[in-house]
């Protein structure tokens, strides 16, 4: 069977709880037709560069998917009928990527940054340009 991974963008004014009834439901389509769902990670909301359908911020999912072509073009004709689902994308991979994904990764990294105060190293504030001048 082939590797993918599939992300998909979700309403904004969706709960979380209605985002995670996605992916499931995503996931049983999958499982129903002899696939398997390796990962299922959810990004959050984020905005968005552009306006999609009247969103600027969308609500990101990502599944990684084992399982065989006519799988993915079910999963993909389900998830066209679903108004919920703004953009989606699936993307065969050779491999899945072991531990979190880079989204994730950059998440953590990003909170750890607004842990320091006033967002720099010691939590120095920055000098005016008239304290240097004098």
């Amino acid at each position: 069977m082939a590797l993918y991974e599939h992300v998909f963008l979700a309403r904004q004014d969706l709960a979380q709880a209605q985002v995670d009834a996605l992916a499931q439901a995503a996931t049983e389509i999958v499982e129903k037709n002899e696939g398997k769902v390796v990962k299922t990670e959810t990004w959050g909301l984020r905005g968005l560069a552009y306006k999609i359908a009247k969103n600027r911020k969308a609500h990101y999912v990502m599944l990684e998917i084992d399982a065989p072509g006519a799988v993915i073009a079910e999963l993909e004709r389900q998830t066209l009928i679903n108004e919920d689902i703004i953009r989606f994308m699936t993307v065969r991979v050779d491999a899945h990527e072991q531990g979190p994904s880079v989204m994730m990764r950059k998440n953590e990294r990003d909170s750890r940054r607004g842990d320091r105060e006033g967002g720099r190293e010691g939590g120095r504030p920055r000098r005016d340009r008239d304290e240097e001048l004098n």
